[in-house]
C-alpha cells in the first residue's frame, strides 16, 4: 500500500504532468488534484474558505479603485495573509494598493511586493505560469518538503512562496525554486508551522 503522502504526491504529479502535456483536456484530473490538495492543505477548511473570500474581496477592491484600474495588481491570500504582486508607476500607487485592501475583513497581514515597473506582457505572464508549474512539480517530487503546504506565485520572473512551514522546509523550497531556469528572485512569505 502507498503511504498517504506519497499517494497525494503521485496524484498531483500526474495531474500537473498531464495538464502540461494536454492543456485543457484534463479538467477532471485537475479537479481531482484540487480536491486532494484541499483535503491535505494544512489550513482548516474554514481558513481556506476565508482565503478565497479575502482574494475575491481584495481583488475586487483593487479592480474598482480609480487610481489603480490601469495597472496589473493581484492579491493572493494564504492563511489570511495577503500577498500583493504586480506593477505600477509610482511608490504612491504601490502604497495605495495596500491601503485599499487594508480594511478588508479577515486580512491579518499584507506582503506588498508590487514593483515599480512596466506592466508584464502576455509573453511574461505565460513564462510566469510555466515557471510556477515547474517549481510546483519539483516541490511535489521532493521528499524533504510537503508541496501541499506551499503555494507558488510567479510574477515577472520572481517566485513568491506562501504557506505554513517550518524553517527547514522553507529553506528547501527556496533552494528548489531558485534553481529553476527563468527565476530571477525568490521571495518567502511563509508563516511558521506550529
Amino acid at each position: 500500500m502507498i503511504p498517504h503522502k506519497h499517494a497525494v504526491r503521485l496524484l498531483l504529479v500526474a495531474g500537473l504532468s498531464i495538464s502540461v502535456l494536454q492543456g485543457c483536456a484534463v479538467v477532471a484530473v485537475g479537479a481531482a488534484a484540487v480536491g486532494v490538495s484541499s483535503a491535505t492543505d494544512p489550513r482548516t477548511l474554514g481558513t481556506q474558505l476565508d482565503d478565497q473570500a479575502i482574494e475575491m474581496k481584495t481583488n475586487a477592491k483593487l479592480g474598482n479603485d480609480k487610481q489603480l484600474e490601469n495597472y496589473r495588481i493581484r492579491a493572493i491570500s494564504y492563511g489570511k495573509q495577503v500577498l500583493l504582486v504586480g506593477q505600477v508607476d509610482t511608490e504612491a500607487q504601490r502604497e495605495r494598493a495596500a491601503e485599499v485592501i487594508a480594511d478588508t475583513n479577515g486580512v491579518e497581514r499584507i506582503f506588498n511586493q508590487i514593483r515599480l515597473a512596466s506592466k508584464a506582457g502576455i509573453a511574461t505572464q505565460a513564462s510566469d505560469t510555466w515557471i510556477s508549474s515547474r517549481v510546483r512539480m519539483k516541490l511535489i517530487a521532493d521528499d524533504q518538503v510537503d508541496a501541499t503546504d506551499i503555494q507558488v506565485v510567479t510574477e515577472n520572473g520572481e517566485v513568491f512562496l506562501l504557506g505554513i512551514v517550518d524553517d527547514s522546509a522553507a529553506d528547501r523550497a527556496v533552494d528548489i525554486a531558485r534553481n529553476i531556469d527563468g527565476v530571477q528572485k525568490v521571495v518567502k512569505a511563509f508563516s511558521r508551522a506550529r
